[in-house]
C-alpha cells in the first residue's frame, strides 16, 4: 500500500486530492453481510422476471443511444413520489451519489463551499473534494442530534453554497424534523444556499414520518435526494434520483454526461417501479427486523439509537472493534464506523438478524457484560 501511495503521489494529482483514500467498506466473503445497508431480502422472483423481460426488450435497441431525457422514467418516478410532482421536477443518475456529484458540479466548485454535519454520510466530503468544493465540518450535539436553532445558526455564520442534511442520518439512522429543513432553508436565504435533504432511506421511516418533499413548493433552492438502491433492492442497478424545482433539473443538464443513463438502467428501474408493491412488502419485513434489533440491543444493556432506516447504530461498547472482529469470526460482518463505543448493523432477514443477535449476546457474555 505504501508503494502504491508513493507511485500515486508522483503523479501531478490535484493538491486537494492528495492523501485521500477512496470510499469503500470491507467486501469480505462471509455468510452474513450486514455492513453496507443493502436490502438483504433481494429482488422478489416476479420482479426479477419483469426486469428480465424489460431488459431483453431494451437489448434489441442497444445499437442506439438511450433517451437522454429518460422521460418515461422521470414520469414514473414523479408518480411514485406523488406530492403533485411531475417529470419536470425529477432528475436521475447512476446512483444518488452521481446525483449529488452533479449538484456539486452545478452549484459548488472552486471558491465555493458545502456544509455537512458529521457524523454523517462519509461521501459528502469526498464528493466535495472531487468537485474542488470546500467542505465545512458543522457541529452536532453530544448525542449526535441536530436542532433547527443550531443548524440555522451555523448556516447564517458560515454562509455555505450547499448544505447536506441527511435524513435519516447515516450512520446514526435518526430522522430530522422538518423544522430543521425549514430553518436551514430560511437561514440560507441571504447566501442563496442550496439545501439538499438526502432521503436515501426514507421508505424505512416509521409510519407517519413526513418527507421533505412536502416542503418543495415555493422553495427553488431545496432538493430532495432519493435512491432505488435500498427500498427497491436495486443497489446493483445504480439508480438514484432527486426532486426539485424545474430550474434545478435544468441546471443539472448543464453538467450531465451525454446519455448518462443507459437503456438497461432505465428499463430495470421502470420494471421495478411497476412492481413496487412486492418490493414494499419486503420493506415492512425489514422494518420489523430493525425494530427487533433495537429491542434486543436494549435488553442486552446496549444503547441503540432510534432508527428510521434499515440499520441500527448502537453504543455502549467498551471495545467496538474487538466486538466487530469477533462477530466477523462468527461469519457476521457489520460496520465499524470509527465512532468510539459504537457500531452499526444492517437489518437482515429474520435468520440473519437472529445470527447477529445470538453471536453478539455470546460475545457480550464472554466479556462479563452479561450473565453466562
Amino acid at each position: 500500500m505504501n508503494d502504491q501511495l508513493e507511485r500515486l503521489n508522483r503523479l501531478p494529482l490535484r493538491t486537494n486530492l492528495r492523501g485521500l483514500t477512496p470510499y469503500g467498506a470491507p467486501q469480505l466473503d462471509v455468510p452474513i453481510l450486514l455492513n453496507v445497508n443493502e436490502n438483504t431480502h433481494g429482488v422478489p422472483a416476479d420482479v426479477r422476471a419483469a426486469i428480465s423481460v424489460a431488459v431483453t426488450e431494451a437489448a434489441a435497441g442497444l445499437n442506439r443511444y438511450p433517451d437522454r431525457e429518460f422521460t418515461e422514467l422521470r414520469e414514473a418516478l414523479a408518480e411514485y413520489l406523488g406530492h403533485g410532482l411531475d417529470a419536470t421536477n425529477i432528475w436521475a443518475a447512476n446512483g444518488s451519489n452521481e446525483v449529488l456529484q452533479q449538484i456539486l458540479q452545478a452549484f459548488g466548485g472552486p471558491g465555493r463551499t458545502a456544509l455537512g454535519f458529521p457524523p454523517t454520510y462519509s461521501m459528502y466530503p469526498l464528493l466535495a473534494s472531487g468537485t474542488d468544493t470546500g467542505y465545512i465540518v458543522g457541529q452536532r450535539a453530544d448525542d449526535y442530534g441536530l436542532s433547527a436553532e443550531s443548524a440555522a445558526l451555523q448556516v447564517k455564520e458560515l454562509q455555505p453554497n450547499i448544505v447536506f442534511l441527511c435524513s435519516p442520518n447515516n450512520p446514526t439512522g435518526t430522522g430530522l424534523g422538518l423544522d430543521v429543513v425549514e430553518a436551514v432553508y430560511e437561514a440560507g436565504k441571504a447566501s442563496q444556499t442550496i439545501v439538499i435533504v438526502d432521503e436515501a432511506y426514507h421508505e424505512f421511516a416509521h409510519d407517519g414520518t413526513p418527507s421533505a418533499l412536502t416542503l418543495l413548493p415555493g422553495r427553488e433552492r431545496l432538493i430532495v435526494s432519493r435512491t432505488m438502491s435500498k427500498a427497491f433492492a436495486l443497489a446493483g442497478a445504480r439508480l438514484g434520483y432527486m426532486a426539485a424545482a424545474p430550474e434545478v433539473t435544468d441546471a443539472l443538464r448543464l453538467v450531465r454526461l451525454p446519455y448518462h443513463l443507459s437503456a438497461i438502467t432505465q428499463a430495470t428501474a421502470l420494471a421495478a417501479l411497476q412492481h413496487r408493491t412486492a418490493l414494499m412488502a419486503d420493506v415492512e419485513d425489514i422494518k420489523e427486523q430493525r425494530d427487533r434489533i433495537v429491542s434486543e440491543l436494549t435488553r442486552l444493556g446496549l444503547k441503540p439509537a432510534a432508527s428510521d432506516s434499515n440499520y441500527v447504530f448502537f453504543g455502549g461498547l467498551d471495545s467496538p472493534h474487538d466486538v466487530w472482529q469477533r462477530l466477523l469470526d462468527d461469519g457476521v460482518l457489520i460496520r465499524d464506523v470509527g465512532i468510539p463505543g459504537h457500531l452499526r448493523v444492517t437489518a437482515g432477514t429474520e435468520t440473519e438478524t437472529t445470527a447477529f443477535l445470538t453471536s453478539l449476546e455470546r460475545i457480550l457474555a464472554s466479556q462479563a457484560r452479561l450473565p453466562a
